[in-house]
């Protein structure tokens, strides 16, 4: 479930990508979920190895599980993806507010 969400998560954000281009530095948010969901595929066949059969037939708190898991990396991966975009400040929307105040302050 958990890849599942993620992989779902990457695909969005590539299209996004494609489609828009980079202007909002969507191109981190992409590696960071595509990242993830390499992650969670080798996770995947190595549970795979170690479980057989059972791999297929999870019990519902076990998805449920997944599931929030799945949920808060999106979510912490956005957070970290705002934290960037603030940082860099592509648009130079910060830079232009902190011009306009010095400007300002020197009339």
């Amino acid at each position: 479930m958990t890849l599942l969400i993620v992989s779902i998560a990457a695909v969005i954000c590539t299209f996004i990508w494609y489609t828009k281009g980079n202007a909002c530095r969507i191109s981190t948010l992409c590696w960071m979920f595509w990242g993830a969901s390499l992650m969670w595929l080798v996770d995947a066949f190595a549970e795979y190895a170690e479980l057989h059969e059972e791999y297929f037939t999870p019990a519902p708190a076990d998805m449920l599980n997944d599931a929030f898991l799945g949920c808060s990396a999106v979510a912490f991966g956005l957070i970290i993806w705002l934290a960037d975009l603030l940082i860099h400040d592509p648009k130079g929307v910060f830079r232009k507010k902190k011009s306009l105040k010095e400007d300002a302050e020197h009339v």
